[in-house]
């Protein structure tokens, strides 16, 4: 646990909880009761953490303690091992920290895939008092420039094949490519003259500014404030410390005595750092903790399996793709998973197959899967170890730092186990969209309310199920892809005269795009072309994975909207697959 949080934070205006049913768990009540470093109290009647720091790079300069301890483990691109230290790994921070020549609130781009070198630039952007703009890594040059010219950032930090798709793509802006050399120079006459203090930020400071699409297609920059991304944090240490807290009572010893028997954790980053989840749970969380986090630049299963028995991985969260891949590595392979001691996923539900065969071959690791969005820095619903096994079909069991609703079609609230929109208020929900005052008002309440889009229910135990989307989106090996965005790429090839996109079921992806389309008056269009043409304008993970191709009207509704739901059921009649 970071000291900075048991030096105690709280504001006059945030008054401790007195008998709040979030506390009714007695292990809650005891891990967030008074005087605890996660006690939580109310502010403008939201829960909050009263001990919190008030900036995250105060959370984040707490790890300096853990000095010599393996910090990063990356691979460079000729396959190089790079492994840093905390001490090294901040000497590389407070290098870079003033080469950025940015004031408190200037927004600076972070372009990379993920590498060490995006972590120091996320951590310079925070010393330096910046907001850091998280692009996503694996879009096209014109995606790239669309992002940093809706945010005009200050300088845009990015690694040699993300400098030249901006370039080229017609940015005009600062770029400094952190995968060069830093110039010898510049660092000795900054180092002259070391930056300017940033002081502290308010907590209701913008943090980070992270990408997420709707169902119009267009990109829309989530900005999140430090109590947003630090609420987000605590609140998974705190579920940490419950899962904790009961493993030492089941084993007859106490919670420290049960840390001080643990090696020390490794976690497998694989999630892109420019989703939240890459970033708070992949990288902030075990970070801020002392762990160990090694780096993947792009998925592997082979590199994946020899990671995990390489460097003792035993904490590794990832989509359902991935998992089955490596299981498949340990059935057919005998990949060695006996570091695993917590395996998780998101971004789509766990389907049951693939918790019996986790919980098969890894008898002793705690199983969980979550339930969250860009818009709440994270997991809005969570549940690991019997938790999770009391109802795998679940989403998570919603966390005590959010408050979750379920409103009906007229916005009355419903019951437990009745399905409707998925409302949530929280220190965690973001401040709004970025230059999208329009966008913001449609999703936030003037009380603070999210309308999260998703259809689902709470049972009577707290657990989330996710239902449908009202959001009309695929989620496809966990990569968020938006039908309205891949249409509009669509509507562009000449000769297509009707085109929709929609998403089935896949047992390894989760889901995949299809599409269906009418080419009147061009005989020259085919299948490959089609994908091709939406995978040069876009994210290829973006591109339909089959096409069909329709010779009457695609079926309407009574609005006239494409009926996708009849498209599915013409799909083995279109596409020849059964």
């Amino acid at each position: 646990m970071s000291d900075i949080l048991r030096e105690g934070h709280r504001p006059a205006s945030e008054a401790p909880l007195q008998s709040d049913p979030v506390l009714n768990d007695p292990v809650l009540a005891r891990v967030a009761g008074p005087g605890s470093p996660f006690e939580i109290g109310l502010r403008n009647g939201i829960r909050q953490f009263v001990s919190a720091p008030p900036d995250l790079n105060l959370m984040i300069e707490s790890a300096r303690r853990f000095g010599n301890r393996t910090c990063v483990v990356d691979f460079s691109s000729d396959g190089e091992e790079r492994r840093l230290d905390y001490d090294q790994f901040f000497a590389w921070r407070d290098q870079l920290v003033p080469l950025l020549h940015v004031r408190r609130g200037d927004r600076v781009a972070i372009a990379m895939r993920n590498r060490a070198e995006w972590l120091v630039a996320f951590l310079a952007v925070m010393k330096a008092g910046g907001v850091a703009v998280l692009v996503n890594s694996r879009g096209s040059g014109p995606e790239l420039l669309a992002m940093l010219e809706d945010v005009d950032p200050a300088v845009v930090l990015a690694d040699t094949d993300r400098a030249d798709a901006v370039r080229d793509a017609g940015y005009k802006g600062r770029v400094l490519d952190l995968t060069k050399p830093l110039p010898e120079d510049e660092l000795t006459r900054r180092a002259a003259e070391p930056a300017a203090d940033a002081g502290v930020a308010d907590p209701e400071d913008p943090c980070a500014i992270l990408f997420t699409s709707g169902t119009t297609g267009r990109v829309k920059g989530a900005i999140l404030s430090h109590r947003n991304v630090i609420t987000g944090l605590m609140s998974t240490q705190m579920s940490g410390m419950v899962v904790l807290t009961n493993m030492a009572a089941q084993m007859g010893t106490t919670v420290e005595a049960l840390i001080g028997q643990m090696p020390q954790q490794a976690s497998l980053l694989v999630y892109p750092l420019f989703h939240v989840s890459g970033l708070g749970a992949g990288f902030l969380s075990p970070f801020v903790s002392g762990g160990k986090v090694v780096i993947m630049r792009r998925w592997d299963a082979d590199e994946a399996a020899r990671l995990i028995a390489a460097e003792q991985i035993s904490m590794f969260s990832a989509v359902p793709t991935m998992l089955w891949d490596i299981l498949h590595r340990a059935r057919t392979d005998g990949a060695s998973l006996v570091s695993l001691r917590n395996i998780g996923s998101g971004g789509q539900a766990l389907p049951v197959n693939l918790v019996e065969e986790v919980h098969a071959l890894c008898p002793h690791a705690q199983i969980g899967t979550g339930y969250g969005m860009t818009e709440c820095s994270g997991a809005i619903a969570q549940a690991v170890g019997p938790d999770f096994m009391r109802r795998p079909a679940a989403a998570g069991r919603v966390l005590p730092m959010v408050e979750v609703r379920i409103e009906g079609p007229e916005g009355q609230i419903l019951a437990p186990g009745e399905a409707g929109e998925i409302v949530v208020r929280g220190a965690q929900v973001m401040k709004g969209y970025w230059n999208r005052p329009e966008e913001t008002a449609a999703v936030l309440t003037g009380d603070g309310w999210l309308r999260t889009g998703d259809v689902g229910f709470v049972d009577e135990d707290g657990y989330v199920f996710i239902v449908d989307r009202k959001k009309d989106m695929v989620i496809s090996g966990g990569e968020n892809i938006y039908c309205a965005e891949v249409e509009r790429v669509l509507g562009e090839l000449p000769g297509l005269t009707e085109c929709a996109a929609f998403g089935l079921p896949d047992e390894r992806l989760g889901e995949r795009l299809v599409a269906v389309v009418i080419a009147a008056g061009n005989d020259g269009i085919d299948e490959a072309g089609v994908i091709e043409w939406v995978a040069g304008r876009l994210a290829r993970y973006k591109a339909p994975t089959r096409v069909a191709f329709a010779t009457t009207t695609l079926p309407r509704n009574a609005l006239g909207k494409v009926d996708k739901i009849a498209l599915r059921k013409l799909w083995p009649q279109l596409s020849g697959e059964q």
